[in-house]
């Protein structure tokens, strides 16, 4: 079988799997996630969101995998190319496991793809138990995207209360600076979409006038590298280990790839500057 993976999520689910040699096609963003791929020599194709009917074309698959986000251009694209296609769209951790089965049988490894949900469950499961131990659950605020704000996707919200912490807001949708200052956060996480850890978190709060808030104050402000919140896939426990060293740190252990709000003093230039992420980088989501 040849599979053309069109997010990182498929890729590295099928590197869990241990069936990437099926892979005969991925994007850009499948390498950056997961670059012992290189190793392979796929063909490099354009996303689920900017998918190209020519490149797929060329690359003959026997099947295209594709996941989040769309749009209706690519999806055209994809579907033009006349080879059979299997569209993923999880919202939910239900989902993202459902999703692991259905990879899982497409490339004929069923037991693998149970055991990764098994691990996923068990170490959610485990994060739950000893969150238990808290004494106050805090708010958090979880952005996706900042420019418009969009609140995280509904399995970071599901993440966010294994983690012992109150989800604020409505997954995926869009908000104001000024009511995440009304609402006065007790934690800000930071995953924006293509930007990898790199959310410049001292630029946000001076633009956003969050200075005031609780959870700068107390430097509960951190950066999670996206692909941890925004790949639906197994990797989301690295998410959920790193919401948890920020919700209750005397209680999980910290993640080396938190990024914490600084202590010095935000200059001038910083906070003049414009913090928000380019539109061009959310095709690398997920």
């Amino acid at each position: 079988m040849r599979i053309a993976s069109l997010q990182p999520s498929i890729t590295i689910t099928l590197a869990a799997l241990k069936k990437l040699d099926v892979l005969c096609a991925c994007t850009k963003y499948c390498l950056e996630a997961l670059p012992e791929l290189a190793a392979h020599d796929p063909h490099i194709l354009h996303d689920s969101w900017t998918a190209n009917t020519d490149e797929i074309l060329a690359t003959k698959p026997d099947l295209i995998l594709a996941s989040v986000p769309y749009r209706l251009e690519s999806l055209a694209a994809i579907l033009k190319s006349g080879f059979p296609v299997l569209t993923l769209a999880p919202h939910s951790l239900a989902d993202v496991y459902k999703d692991i089965r259905l990879i899982g049988a497409v490339v004929d490894a069923q037991p693998e793809a149970e055991s990764l949900i098994t691990q996923m469950q068990g170490a959610i499961a485990s994060t739950r138990e000893r969150s238990e131990r808290r004494t106050q659950t805090p708010i958090v605020y979880c952005e996706e995207w900042g420019k418009p704000l969009i609140h995280s996707q509904s399995w970071v919200a599901e993440l966010v209360e294994a983690a012992g912490g109150h989800y604020l807001g409505t997954p995926g949708a869009h908000t104001a600076p000024e009511d995440i200052a009304a609402a006065d956060p007790d934690v800000l996480l930071f995953a924006w979409c293509g930007a990898g850890n790199r959310v410049p978190l001292d630029r946000v709060i001076a633009q956003r006038n969050w200075q005031s808030l609780k959870a700068v104050r107390e430097r509960r402000v951190f950066c999670i590298p996206d692909q941890y919140l925004n790949t639906p896939a197994h990797t989301l426990v690295e998410g959920l280990a790193c919401i948890a060293a920020t919700t209750h740190p005397t209680l999980h252990p910290t993640h080396p790839d938190l990024i914490q709000l600084r202590e010095t003093q935000i200059t001038e230039a910083e906070a003049s500057s414009d913090p928000d992420p380019s539109p061009a980088s959310v095709s690398s989501a997920k």
